[in-house]
């Protein structure tokens, strides 16, 4: 590792920790020549994960590109940073057990929508529509009254009191 400081290649490593549920080690350094302290992080090479496109097209699985959508979602909802990172961090650990297989983007979008639903209603709503692909405003509005209904009878099944035998 170069220092990124003075660019010197001698340095120790002054603590190592799992990162990023296991799948990383990150790695905090310090520079014998000048002192500087940083942190690396080391992966391990997989298979790259495909999205298969509904035009067809096949593309390599882009997790900015995926963090960057939720965002976009969660514009101006009360979700932080980490809770997001976290859906992608779950959506990704779920596609990698089908590493070297093509994963349709419909199953990556239905994975974030599994995960967007008790996160946030709002973030839900705004995801699906740009998922789902929706052609007018009577798709939506037939989405949301679905949604409406499903929150109803959850209500209805949480509020509902045994009766004695």
């Amino acid at each position: 590792m170069r220092c990124p400081e003075c660019d010197a290649t001698e340095n120790r490593v002054v603590d190592t920790r799992s990162s990023r549920g296991g799948r990383a080690v990150r790695r905090r350094r310090e520079c014998t020549v000048c002192g500087a302290r940083f942190t690396t992080y080391e992966y391990v090479e997989e298979r790259p994960l495909q999205v298969l496109k509904r035009s067809g097209a096949v593309e390599e699985f882009d997790r900015a590109k995926l963090l960057g959508s939720i965002k976009i979602a969660c514009a101006k909802r009360p979700i932080s940073l980490s809770e997001m990172e976290r859906v992608v961090d779950e959506v990704e650990d779920e596609l990698s057990k089908d590493a070297g297989v093509e994963t349709p983007s419909i199953r990556l979008g239905a994975l974030v929508m599994e995960r967007l639903r008790p996160l946030d209603r709002v973030a839900y709503v705004r995801f699906a529509s740009v998922y789902r692909n929706f052609q007018d405003a009577g798709e939506f509005q037939d989405f949301v009254d679905e949604m409406a209904a499903a929150q109803e009878r959850e209500e209805l099944r949480r509020n509902q009191v045994e009766l004695p035998l």
